[in-house]
């Protein structure tokens, strides 16, 4: 009795010792699967010329906005896609390589796809639907009273230093709060803030609150042309996007 107890011990030993490392390995080929997963994610989100598909139709479709691009917006990444893309890269201060990167995905305002491009899980969400149709015309009555006379990106990086400001701590919470704190922007000043926006500010605001940011994260802007504040002077400086210095 006493030799077959001990062979069951035996056993159970032996099947329990095996059991640790087939989990392991279990777990070990399924995160290898993942990562293989989320490098061809990666490796996809990538677009250079004879990719298709809706990314591209969307970078068509920005392009072409911005005066790059004017072929079909069909998905279909041809030479003339290519060529729109170097374009803009260069125009921006990129690689001019036709291929559509974190870096110009970031330049285009495609969130989304450079985020994925970092390891990061596409958002489900489409849009910041914490901001309501009247901040967004707010926002677009600033930025065509501040820079209509800007390219789309200029306009956009005011919008975006606007919405770096209600996520700073040293700034009002709220769109209305930024744009009307006293002496914050010229056009409130004037009264240039009542200025009808048109369809581009519209776009660039919708933009500018959906996370696209040119500014890189910056809180103050200003032409040195027109600038009289010694003080604004003396912020650093990150970007300079037509006549306006955006500046940390």
């Amino acid at each position: 009795m006493k030799k077959i107890l001990a062979i069951g011990a035996l056993t159970f030993a032996l099947a329990a010792s095996a059991a640790v490392p087939a989990t392991a390995y279990a777990v070990t080929r399924a995160q290898s699967a993942a990562d293989t997963a989320q490098t061809a994610v990666m490796t996809a989100a990538v677009l250079r010329q004879g990719s298709r598909g809706n990314e591209v139709k969307e970078v068509q479709r920005r392009l072409k906005q911005w005066g790059y691009y004017s072929g079909s917006v069909d998905g279909v990444f041809g030479s003339a896609t290519k060529k729109a893309v170097i374009s803009f890269q260069k125009k921006n201060g990129l690689t001019a390589d036709g291929v559509v990167g974190k870096a110009t995905y970031a330049a285009l305002g495609m969130n989304a796809s450079y985020n994925v491009l970092n390891g990061q899980r596409p958002s489900s969400s489409s849009g910041n639907s914490g901001y309501t149709s009247s901040d967004l015309y707010l926002l677009a009555k600033c930025i065509y009273a501040e820079g209509r006379g800007e390219s789309y990106t200029g306009q956009v990086a005011i919008g975006a230093v606007i919405m770096n400001r209600v996520k700073s701590p040293s700034f009002p919470n709220t769109i209305s709060g930024v744009i009307y704190q006293s002496g914050a922007f010229t056009a409130v000043t004037d009264g240039q803030i009542n200025l009808e926006p048109d369809q581009t500010a519209y776009n660039a605001a919708k933009d500018a609150i959906n996370g696209w940011d040119p500014t890189y994260g910056c809180l103050y802007y200003y032409n040195p042309a027109v600038a009289t504040s010694a003080w604004i002077f003396n912020r650093k400086t990150v970007t300079v996007i037509g006549k306006h210095v955006f500046a940390i």
